[in-house]
């Protein structure tokens, strides 16, 4: 049995294997099949943090696969009430199939993960995003014109999961963040040890125009992330000249898309102009977050 918690648990060919079946159910998808991968099958989901697209896409995904989806919000199961993060684990585990969380803690989702006998998967956390780095994934294939990618922002789980992505891929990365601001050192770490085997270009840089020049694909977050919103006013300082705006857009290659895992907040980390500029590709980016997932929710099942 395995579980998704981070890119770094999985080699390049488990990821396209991954992708090769999002790809697959997609295109399924738009021809109206929808096949019953998971007839039956019950997905928990368990929320400490908000979602739109996380709610959605997972839900719709398993009435899709012909399976069933199960919101549980901590204000309403016993885990937000005290009970340990083990004993939920084992109970869920005897009642569904797979278990998604949208959690505050890498730790707490791995404590769940240690004591579930279903697989586990990480719909966020504060280290890693490793879903929504699938559906960019995708993106890029389906709409990029080459790999050299940018990612303007906050050293974040964002950051994180490009970096294990494009460790794991070979890819060609350059991360751009203020000082003080720069990813974890033992993340950092792990990518630039991945990349020796894989090939992938890593950088990190305190200047975004060094980062985007010549970009493919250019990538951003919000920098005022759910329950940081009392860094408001500070990261607004510090984050001066990292909007991605036309000016900057300018230095990116030619027929550079842009990325954005959404919610975007326009006139912050990009401007509207930008934003509505490369809306296409956002938002194909933002559905693909319901093909990939459903890639990833079938793949599991098939390694137990």
């Amino acid at each position: 049995m395995r579980h998704f918690l981070t890119l770094n648990d999985f080699s390049k060919e488990e990821i396209k294997e991954i992708i090769d079946l999002g790809i697959k159910i997609k295109k399924e998808c738009k021809k109206g099949e929808f096949k019953p991968y998971l007839k039956e099958q019950t997905l928990a989901m368990i929320f400490e943090k908000s979602s739109t697209r996380t709610r959605i896409s997972f839900e719709t995904g398993m009435y899709q696969l012909g399976g069933h989806a199960l919101f549980l919000s901590s204000k309403d199961i016993q885990l937000g009430r005290g009970e340990p993060i083990k004993d939920t684990a084992r109970v869920i585990s005897s009642m569904a199939n797979l278990a998604m969380l949208r959690v505050y803690k890498q730790s707490d989702l791995l404590e769940f993960a240690k004591f579930s006998t279903i697989p586990v998967i990480n719909g966020l956390s504060d280290e890693f995003h490793p879903m929504q780095l699938l559906a960019d994934y995708l993106t890029i294939l389906e709409c990029a014109n080459g790999d050299k990618i940018a990612y303007i922002g906050d050293g974040n789980n964002m950051s994180h999961s490009w970096l294990m992505l494009a460790s794991k891929m070979g890819l060609n990365l350059s991360v751009a963040t203020p000082k003080g601001y720069e990813p974890d050192a033992k993340i950092v770490k792990i990518a630039k040890e991945n990349a020796k085997k894989s090939g992938a270009k890593i950088s990190l840089t305190n200047d975004p125009k060094e980062a985007i020049e010549k970009a493919d694909v250019v990538a951003t977050d919000t920098w005022i992330s759910m329950g940081q919103e009392d860094e408001r006013e500070r990261k607004l300082k510090h984050f001066k000249g990292f909007c991605v705006d036309e000016k900057m857009m300018a230095i990116a290659a030619k027929k550079a898309i842009v990325l954005h895992c959404l919610p975007a907040y326009r006139g912050y980390e990009i401007t509207d102009e930008v934003f509505e500029k490369h809306a296409k590709e956002i938002f194909i980016e933002a559905e693909n977050r319901l093909h990939t997932q459903k890639g990833v929710m079938v793949w599991l099942d098939k390694m137990r």
